[in-house]
């Protein structure tokens, strides 16, 4: 299991973690919970209190007559009723329709949801290594995961909701997106596959579901809201993974490849990573803390099809290293008067942007911007393709976006006091 610090400083320390792991047992799991629980303390029951009749008292000198000799008591008042806690009939209504989309949604995607077993080879032979979800894409069956999952796998069986278990050769891997494609032989009509949505549409606060096995457990099901759109997600190359979904559904170890669904039961994305602290864990592992990472639909759709077709994915490259600089602010410090664009701070020798004669920044003339020396000189990238840049994460989304390995792009560049057109065949991304 891959786990990358992303926050350091404060008192507990946040760390990124994929969804899945090496994991002890269900039932053991299961018994830790239980031995948690505190038993009720027992409550006394009440009863009345027995009333001793007052001593007469002496209001003069004379003997008390019976009369005054009597004291009357009040016995308590009986408890009021309990206020119902059934909601009425009338207000169930949205509630029941509510229980109605979960449990349909449930019903009919969890038979696409597999649980992904990974074993390895040892000196006792092939022994179990890890586990993970998926999801069945189409009835040809193919299969969606992460990466991680299987990337150090020897053999892959998949798992599926009604206990039946198949082996899965592993079709392609891409660790930039972190996604998988196995493949199961398995008749079609065995087969329950899922529709993938159109990410691009996606709006922060819309309700989705999550389906997998978190801690082995099969079949888990949990709720929440989009939190964010446009993450970056490290990956353990130079290349971030981009435009991750961030959702507070519950997703824990085991549930990385598992699907991250609408409320039409369509996939949105694959839950990947978990951002987590120092303080929450179950059994040593890394448990959820409301902030999840999911690898979106669109995403999905452009890995797969070229797995399918070559077993891997060629994404494009330019070969330049973009500074993160904001020229709104910084424009006057690196001698640019352009506030907007991305600065090519350096470019890689023999790369795309190299042979197309885009220039990086001078290391030989550095300017200290918030602690990090910056070479000054570089070109600043306007647009890309025809698309505009106001910044590096707008010309990275570009180059994903827009290009593929082969195409001549047309790059309009601020250098010298001028606007240029240069023309940039788009290489592949190196591997590493």
């Amino acid at each position: 299991m891959s786990t990358k610090k992303i926050l350091a400083g404060t008192a507990i320390v946040a760390t990124l973690t994929m969804a899945c792991g090496f994991l002890p047992s269900a039932s053991s799991l299961l018994r830790r919970g239980s031995t948690g629980a505190q038993r009720e303390a027992a409550v006394p029951t009440a009863t009345e209190p027995s009333v001793a009749a007052p001593a007469p008292t002496r209001a003069s000198k004379q003997s008390p007559t019976a009369e005054s000799a009597v004291v009357e008591v009040q016995a308590p008042a009986a408890p009021a009723a309990p206020t119902p806690t059934a909601v009425p009939e009338a207000a169930r209504v949205q509630f029941d329709s509510e229980e109605q989309v979960l449990i349909n949604l449930y019903e009919r995607v969890n038979p696409a949801v597999v649980s992904i077993r990974i074993s390895q080879r040892s000196e006792q032979g092939q022994v179990d290594a890890g586990l993970g979800s998926g999801f069945v894409i189409d009835t040809a069956g193919y299969i969606v995961t992460n990466n991680h999952v299987v990337e150090s796998a020897d053999g892959v069986r998949v798992v599926f909701s009604d206990g039946s278990t198949e082996s899965a050769e592993v079709i392609g891997r891409d660790p930039f997106s972190d996604l998988a494609l196995l493949k199961v032989n398995r008749p079609a009509d065995a087969l329950v596959a899922v529709e993938l949505a159109d990410s691009d549409q996606l709006k922060v606060g819309q309700r989705v579901i999550a389906i997998g096995n978190p801690f082995g457990l099969e079949g888990t099901m949990t709720e929440g809201i989009i939190s964010a759109l446009g993450r970056s997600l490290p990956t353990e190359s130079r290349f971030a993974n981009r435009h991750i979904i961030q959702t507070d559904a519950a997703i824990n170890p085991g549930n990385s490849g598992g699907p991250l669904i609408d409320s039409r039961g369509r996939v949105i994305g694959v839950n990947t990573a978990i951002r987590t602290n120092n303080e929450s864990s179950v059994g040593g592992q890394p448990s959820n803390s409301g902030i999840g990472f999911v690898v979106p639909s669109n995403t999905v759709k452009r890995v797969v099809s070229q797995l399918r077709e070559g077993g891997r994915v060629r994404w494009p490259y330019l070969g330049a290293t973009m500074s993160g600089i904001d020229l709104r602010l910084h424009a006057q410090d690196l001698g640019v008067p352009v506030g907007r664009g991305a600065y090519i701070a350096e470019v890689i020798r023999g790369g795309p942007a190299a042979k197309a004669g885009i220039r990086g920044g001078n290391a030989d003339d550095t300017v200290v911007i918030d602690g990090i020396p910056v070479p000054r000189g570089g070109d600043v990238v306007l647009s890309f393709n025809g698309v505009a840049t106001n910044s590096s994460d707008e010309l990275l989304d570009a180059i994903v976006d827009t290009a593929k390995a082969g195409d001549t792009v047309t790059v309009r560049v601020w250098r010298d006091g001028s606007e240029k057109d240069i023309q940039v065949t788009i290489g592949e991304r190196p591997q590493q």
